[in-house]
């Protein structure tokens, strides 16, 4: 980081956060979006054409990213906004007000806080963090500065979901045991590719940031550095943290378990990917628990909803909350619950639960569609900007204090399968008798990008 870029960095973020207002319920949120690739993409589509937000900036380190970003804007009918390669810059433009950030997993938590201390609202891709020490220094950083800190498990924001987890956790099927989450994501060989000089527009130093300087590889680039350990989570903290963090919701979000322990490997494939493509986890909360499946190899899924239990000619009548039939749920992605009085399950086709031994179906919830209704990601969105305007943090459907702790039982499983052991959690948090399992709770950051 130049001396000039540090001075502007803090001298702006200085200026942005003394120039906080209090905006009217009917004004537009300027948002910058740092990180625009696939998942950026999507920031920036939804972004554009919500009426609560308006779009001022774009950050990439890639100049490519940025150019087909402006495009979209253009083609879109509204302003072009302005360009950054580094994200300090935008955090320190006092005509940014909150920001939205979708770059790979190493920089979730060093961009969000960088942007919280210059003043910024931020709206974060999950997992929230790239380790556990990530999580406990966002949470630290949201209460310093009192800003609103949203991350993208945008299921938190699906209306049939949330109507499902409040029944499931008012009682539906008796006290939950067992909260399961699957993923089984197909995932093909990423191969082997050598080094490469880096290609021009991109700034290589920045995309790495913490993590430690390497020559450039394609395979560490474009999505695939989610199978890196210097700058993803593998499957666990991609497809599988919503799943996960699904499976906390509907035992009530708890804390920290007692133990974790996740065995697996990467099967089948001969390739440069590092992290694990098949993954079982199970964490323990003292009377119940919690239970990760992730598979990225040619599968099955899980099929359910069996077909009730009924004597010969009975034809039951339905009941207020619950259909005749249901059709059956084919889960490759997505959780089951299981409870002292019954079982449940639920992916992105709907939600299903029944109850006793006759397997009833007593509640069965489908996605609404039609306008925003089955898109999760505008309405986690407007949630976020609604606070922004509001203040109001508890209103925050995926606050960090919910989203830490799904992150770090990601963070959990990840550092007991490279150990090769259960780990026993003391508060802290901190393990037991495990040093080796310790160092893995951070990261040996590169100067400057330390957290």
């Amino acid at each position: 980081m130049s001396g000039e870029t540090t001075r502007r960095f803090f001298v702006g973020a200085a200026t942005a956060a003394s120039a906080m207002r209090v905006m009217g319920a009917n004004e537009r949120v300027n948002v910058a979006i740092v990180g625009l690739g696939g998942r950026g993409g999507n920031h920036l589509s939804v972004y554009s054409r919500l009426a609560e937000s308006r779009v001022v900036g774009l950050c990439d380190v890639n100049q490519a990213a940025r150019e087909r970003a402006q495009a979209v804007l253009v083609k879109a009918g509204v302003d072009k906004a302005k360009e950054f390669r580094d994200m300090r810059e935008a955090f320190a433009d006092p005509s940014i007000e909150a920001v939205s950030i979708a770059t790979p997993n190493h920089w979730h938590a060093l961009a969000a806080i960088w942007a919280m201390t210059a003043g910024k609202d931020v709206y974060g891709e999950k997992p929230a963090s790239y380790n556990i020490h990530e999580s406990q220094k966002l949470i630290e950083t949201q209460r310093a500065t009192g800003k609103m800190l949203q991350i993208g498990s945008q299921h938190r924001s699906n209306p049939f979901k949330i109507r499902a987890m409040a029944a499931v956790q008012g009682g539906l099927i008796g006290k939950i045991y067992q909260a399961k989450g699957l993923c089984y994501k197909r995932r093909q060989s990423i191969g082997k590719k050598p080094d490469t000089p880096t290609p021009p527009g991109l700034d290589w130093d920045m995309f790495l940031g913490p993590a430690p300087l390497r020559p450039f590889n394609e395979l560490r680039f474009r999505y695939n550095w989610h199978w890196f350990w210097d700058t993803g989570n593998g499957d666990m903290g991609n497809q599988g943290v919503h799943e996960l963090g699904l499976a906390r919701w509907g035992m009530g979000d708890p804390m920290w378990p007692k133990t974790a322990f996740a065995h697996g490997g990467k099967f089948a494939y001969d390739d440069d990917q590092e992290t694990p493509n098949t993954l079982n986890a199970s964490f323990d909360f003292g009377g119940r628990e919690l239970v990760f499946e992730t598979r990225g190899l040619i599968t099955g899924g899980e099929r359910f909803v069996p077909a009730p239990r009924r004597r010969p000619g009975a034809t039951p009548a339905p009941t207020a909350t619950a259909p005749k039939s249901a059709e059956p749920l084919n889960i490759m992605i997505g959780n089951l619950y299981y409870g002292t009085e019954g079982w449940a399950a639920m992916s992105g086709q709907g939600f299903q639960a029944f109850k006793g031994d006759s397997n009833e179906l007593v509640m069965e919830e489908r996605p609404e569609r039609g306008a925003d209704g089955d898109d999760a990601t505008s309405l986690h969105m407007k949630n976020f900007l609604a606070a922004v305007k509001s203040r109001d943090q508890k209103s925050l459907h995926d606050g960090i204090d919910i989203a830490a702790m799904s992150a770090s039982m990601v963070h959990l499983a990840n550092i007991s399968y490279r150990v090769g052991r259960k780990l026993t959690l003391q508060s802290g948090p901190s393990f037991f008798n495990d040093a080796e399992a310790m160092k893995l709770l951070t990261r040996n950051y590169r100067k400057p990008y330390v957290v």
